[in-house]
């Protein structure tokens, strides 16, 4: 039976270690990122992987870098066959990448050799791709350069966001990973070089970013809303609070007024704001003292008034 080492640290990851375990690999250890503080009471807990590892039954094993001497040393005595990786969220050394007999595959929420980087399902939203996808690779000293064995392909729906998307991809990458590990175990599969020239590395992502900027395009600024929905979710100054905004779509409309200003505001149409090209339908927001909701359900006791400047602009 073949050995495998998982690593893996958030939600994204848990179906790919659920499918390795009910295909019937031996999984001998599973690495993740120590407990961390979450929330607004700092509360100190597991990755989303170590809950579904111990609920299964895997050994677990936390290093703050798994590149120390300790790390290295563990992995060693776990003697793997193959190791898969699926947003670990630590950088893995040659000395660690040479240990399992058949190297190391990654799954990656990308179709690569676009997006490499740590964030790549927020900016094939924030970038306006069409489709997304996963692609499987052999992990090398690079960042998400190795050699490529399997990718799959999905559109992206028009009001879909980050994180609705990485739960799909979720899914698609741990049916992806089964396939490529049985077809390159198996000797079916034959790992094929990136070319280089079509490669672009997207930076990770910020809590600035969040920042609505209403001179620019409806269209962007609604990708930027999906994009970075849940973290670090898109928001605007409206008075003296913020607006949180988690779902938005442009629309064709030119109105002539000033970017950021409210030029639609009531139930029956909506909350709409001026862009720098065309408008934006706030569809889901989060007003300062309130819940979130729907803008329109919002807007059925709350009442933000046409003219209104939001952002930069007031």
């Amino acid at each position: 039976m073949t050995r495998v080492v998982f690593m893996g640290t958030p939600e994204f990851a848990v179906p790919s270690l659920d499918a390795l375990l009910d295909a019937g690999y031996e999984v001998a250890g599973v690495f993740t990122q120590p407990d961390r503080p979450v929330g607004r009471g700092h509360r100190t807990a597991p990755s989303p992987v170590k809950v579904r590892a111990l609920e299964r039954g895997c050994e677990v094993f936390q290093f703050e870098r798994v590149r120390r001497p300790e790390g290295v040393a563990q992995l060693r005595a776990l003697a793997p066959d193959v190791m898969v990786t699926a947003a670990f969220g630590q950088i893995l050394t040659q000395e660690l990448l040479d240990i399992p007999k058949r190297g190391v595959v990654n799954v990656h929420a990308s179709l690569l050799p676009r997006h490499r980087g740590s964030a790549p399902i927020n900016w094939c939203i924030l970038q306006g791709d069409a489709e997304a996808g996963v692609t499987t690779m052999l992990t090398d000293a690079g960042i998400d350069t190795g050699d490529m064995l399997l990718s799959a392909r999905t559109p992206i729906g028009e009001l879909e966001t980050a994180g609705e998307l990485t739960a799909r991809l979720a899914q698609i990458g741990a049916k992806l990973l089964v396939e490529t590990l049985d077809g390159y175990l198996g000797g079916r599969i034959s790992p094929v070089r990136q070319d280089a020239a079509q490669a672009t590395y997207e930076p990770m992502l910020t809590r600035e970013m969040g920042q609505i900027d209403w001179t620019r395009p409806a269209a962007e600024v609604a990708r930027q809303v999906r994009g970075l929905n849940p973290w670090p979710c898109a928001h605007t100054q409206i008075g003296e609070g913020r607006l949180k905004v988690y779902l938005a779509r442009p629309l064709d409309r030119d109105s002539g007024a000033a970017p950021g200003t409210v030029v639609a505001s009531s139930p029956k149409e909506g909350l709409v704001v001026a862009c720098g090209e065309g408008c934006a339908e706030l569809l889901e927001i989060q007003a300062p003292n309130a819940r979130r909701m729907t803008a329109k359900a919002y807007l059925m006791g709350k009442t933000i008034g046409v003219g209104t400047r939001m952002g930069a602009a007031e």
